[in-house]
């Protein structure tokens, strides 16, 4: 199924509500979510899709802005005829969601916001500018490399899961990856955390540097946010731990379900701060 003005890849599984919709990290496919999407599948409509220049969504021509990201999500929504969905959003899914949100609020009855951040890190345009500048002098297959190694727990590099995860950044076209990566380097989409008015649970793998601080703070500016901890995973905890990614998210399903798609509690995590 392809977004109507964009050609997004989308897959959308079920009909009705309620909806669980993904949006994914840079660097990645929607195949990311594989084995959190399979028991979630029993319960939930889902829709995944590819991002601009990744997976099999065409590679844009320019550099992309963070409410371009946003604006996507929400012709992604129009396509799938989805008027209102819990999303979850990993890593640069974060501030993709908060960018649509922002846009049209009546879209989102609830939030999963997992290992990422509202607004860039002053060194962020420093960080991708040598990212890019490694893709393009030792291809995709050198980035690849580096990310699986910031991404997974040590004692996970040797494994499968890791040749997977590999395979997956690798496959990534590199002005797919230049384009999206350009709306990393500078974004805030902060202002818009007073104002989320659904309930909103942020998640973080425990070993992923500072993030587990980062999204604390981000709780504590959202109203009645909650953040839960993934111990023994790092950036990308729904691929690294899925078991425990779908425990700590366990309540807050569990309230969507309950409320068919209606706004309600998302529980589960820390109180707010």
């Amino acid at each position: 199924m392809k977004a109507m003005g964009l050609h997004l890849e989308i897959e959308r599984a079920g009909d009705g509500a309620p909806w669980i919709v993904f949006g994914n990290s840079l660097l990645t496919d929607l195949s990311l979510w594989d084995e959190v999407a399979r028991p979630l599948g029993r319960r939930f409509n889902l829709l995944r899709y590819d991002q601009r220049g990744h997976g099999r969504s065409p590679v844009p021509s320019h550099p992309l802005a963070m409410a371009e990201l946003g604006a996507d999500l929400i012709e992604v929504l129009d396509a799938a005829d989805i008027d209102r969905c819990l999303y979850v959003g990993l890593s640069m899914g974060v501030p993709t969601g908060l960018a649509a949100l922002a846009r049209a609020p009546g879209r989102f009855g609830g939030l999963i916001l997992v290992d990422g951040q509202a607004k860039s890190a002053p060194t962020g345009q420093t960080f991708w500018q040598e990212r890019i500048a490694l893709a393009r002098a030792e291809g995709m297959a050198g980035l690849a490399e580096a990310t699986v190694r910031r991404w997974l727990r040590p004692e996970r590099l040797g494994t499968p899961m890791a040749e997977r995860l590999r395979a997956m950044v690798g496959a990534t076209p590199l002005e797919g990856f230049v384009a999206a990566a350009s709306a990393l380097q500078r974004y805030d989409e902060s202002a818009v955390l007073g104002r989320i008015a659904v309930p909103t649970l942020l998640v973080a793998g425990a070993e992923d540097g500072a993030m587990p601080d980062t999204m604390r703070t981000m709780a504590a500016a959202i109203p009645q946010a909650r953040f839960a901890a993934i111990p023994d995973a790092g950036h990308v905890p729904v691929f690294e731990r899925p078991e425990a990614f779908l425990a700590a998210i366990a309540d807050a399903l569990d309230a969507w379900e309950r409320d068919g798609g209606a706004p309600g509690r998302l529980m589960g995590g820390e109180g707010r701060r």
